[in-house]
Parts: structure tokens; sequence; C-alpha cells
């Protein structure tokens, strides 16, 4: 049935692509028992020359990053009473703002405010522009007395929880143990290329696209994960089959703390890329270069749009905002009809 389904809610996607509004385009859907399917289309590569996508490609996942990597990890951190989440971060960075410890409100601000976004942190910083040594980034991001304002959804909050699994563990982000077919740049097999970066000349073609974790090292706790399209999906599966997280780190994933955050991830609310006709006991992530992950636990089902639509540029129409509404609405509506039909028959 999944096939079938996916072929259908695939249409949608296809159509950006044939329109030339996306470069390539991935769909793949899994369901609780591990069913999977997958479709294609379009060029992997527009310059310096045409490649066609297939399904051994390596997408860069860019902010999704956070939800399979990042999250995932500090919550098995926490299963294993290695940190605690209403703790602060000092736990783990004791150096964090160490020349104000009294008054630094950084200091105050717990994992679980990182993880929700619910921090003062800007939107977005070109902490690249600061240097070229990843260790003096890192502790640019450490001592830096960032501006307050409110909460927004922030790189930062992600940065500091990845330098935290760092001293936590030991070892750098990449030595985390991922499923096949995911893994920290440069992937194993053919990379699906993003932008031609005007700061450091070239097309980013198997280099994590985002600038400011190119510059602190490639690995960090907001982006610089790479994924095939069956690696993705290879996590949604384990994750609803209960195999990746503890049901009390599960209940963290889909409890909503605000009107559209839980711990990590987003939660489903009017207007949010996962579309409308998903349950509400829907999460999901998006990625800045054209990626996302959406699992509804209701129905059972995970879907993972891929694409690289800042490829060759960024700075164009963007065009993934109703592809990934409309992409999702179609994958709900197909799976409904299945299922409806599979109970008349």
């Amino acid at each position: 049935m999944i096939d079938q389904v996916c072929e259908t809610a695939f249409g949608t996607a296809a159509g950006y692509v044939e329109d030339g509004r996306v470069p390539c385009a991935a769909l793949g859907m899994v369901d609780m028992a591990g069913n999977s399917a997958v479709r294609l289309a379009g060029d992997a590569a527009k310059e310096p020359d045409a490649e066609k996508l297939t399904r051994d490609h390596w997408f860069d996942l860019a902010s999704v990053s956070k939800v399979i990597a990042t999250t995932t990890m500090v919550l098995k951190l926490a299963e294993q009473g290695r940190l605690d989440l209403d703790r602060p971060l000092t736990d783990a960075i004791a150096d964090l703002r160490q020349y104000d410890i009294a008054h630094a409100p950084e200091r105050r601000l717990t994992f679980r405010d990182c993880l929700a976004h619910r921090s003062f942190f800007p939107a977005v910083f070109p902490i690249y522009t600061y240097g070229g040594d990843p260790d003096t980034l890192r502790a640019f991001v450490l001592q830096r007395a960032w501006e307050i304002g409110p909460p927004v959804y922030s790189d930062i909050n992600f940065m500091l929880l990845g330098i935290a699994i760092e001293r936590i563990t030991g070892e750098p982000l990449s030595a985390w143990p991922l499923g096949e077919g995911l893994s920290y740049g440069p992937p194993p097999g053919p990379a699906v290329p993003t932008e031609r970066c005007s700061w450091r000349g070239r097309i980013c073609r198997g280099e994590v696209h985002d600038e400011n974790a190119f510059a602190m090292g490639g690995a960090t706790g907001h982006a610089g994960l790479f994924g095939t399209i069956d690696g993705v999906l290879g996590f949604a599966r384990d994750l609803m089959q209960g195999t990746v997280l503890s049901p009390e780190s599960m209940d963290a994933i889909r409890t909503p703390l605000d009107q559209s955050r839980t711990c990590g991830w987003e939660s489903a609310y009017g207007g949010w890329p996962g579309g409308e006709k998903c349950s509400r006991d829907t999460i999901g992530h998006t990625g800045f270069t054209g990626t996302g992950l959406w699992i509804d636990f209701e129905r059972g089902l995970a879907w993972s749009l891929l694409t690289n639509r800042v490829h060759p540029t960024r700075h164009g129409p963007m065009h993934i905002k109703p592809m990934r509404r409309e992409t999702g609405d179609a994958v709900i509506a197909a799976w409904d009809a299945a299922l409806a039909d599979r109970d008349r028959s």
C-alpha cells in the first residue's frame, strides 16, 4: 500500500521539479511496521554539470541535524543520568560566560530551554566572520555577552548543546554512533551540491553548507549531518518503533512546551511546514538547504522531503515553503484514502 501512496503523493513535489522551482526532490515514506517507499525526480546537480538524482545521493540535512542527532544525543545522555534537562548548561560547560559568573543570563539557561528555543539569542548571527579557527569561534560563542531579545528559533541554542555533548562525552559529535545512511561530512557517497558560496568561492558539495558550522569544524550541534533518503527514513522508523529513545524521552519530543515546540522538535500548528491534514500528534523539523522530516504518531506514518533548493543559490523565489505544506497534505490525503479503500475491500 505504501508504495502506491508514495507514488500518488509524489505528484506534488514532482511538479515543483518539473517547473524548475527546485533542482531535485526525494520523497520517502515509512510506516510503523517499517514498510517504506521512495520516489525521486530531477538533477542532484545543475552546476557545473547536470547529474541525475539517485537513491544513493547524500543530502546536507542542515537543521534536520538538530533532531536526528543533537536532540537524540541530549535525551540519551539524560536517560543515562549524565545530564538533567532542567539543570543549567553550566553543569557541562563550566566556563560559559566565565568572566561574569554572578550575572550572566547565559549561565541560567537549562538544556530544556535550549532544546525548546526558550532563550534570548538572536535568530541569526555571522559567527564565521569573527575568525578562522574553530576553537576560537567556539570560545567566542561561550564568552560573548549576547544581546537579550525575545525567544526566537536560534542556532546558538544548539551550538551550545553540541558543545555540552562534546564536554560530557569527551568526544566530537562525529564519534556518536548513527544509523546507516547518516554521517557527519564529508559523506561516504555521492553528495548533492548546495550553494555556490561567495565566501568559500565554490559550490559546496560534501561539505556543510551552513557557514557557521563549516567555520566551527563542520560537525556542530545545529548543522553538519548528511543523510540519504533511506537513512532519514530509517531513523524515523526506529523512533516510531521505540528503539531509539525511552518512553520518557519520547514523551518529551511529543509533548508541546508551547504552541509550536516540543523538546527539540516542532509540533503541529496552523500554517506549519507539515501541512494542515496531519494529526495534532505530529512532530517535524526542516533544514535551510531544503530538507525536512515529519512523523505523525497517530497514523504511525513518517515522511521526509529532501531537496537542494539552495542550488546553485539561495537568492531567488522561496518555493520550498508551499512545496513542503502541499507535499505534507498530499501524503496524508493519499494515506487516508488508501486506508479507506482497504477498509472497504
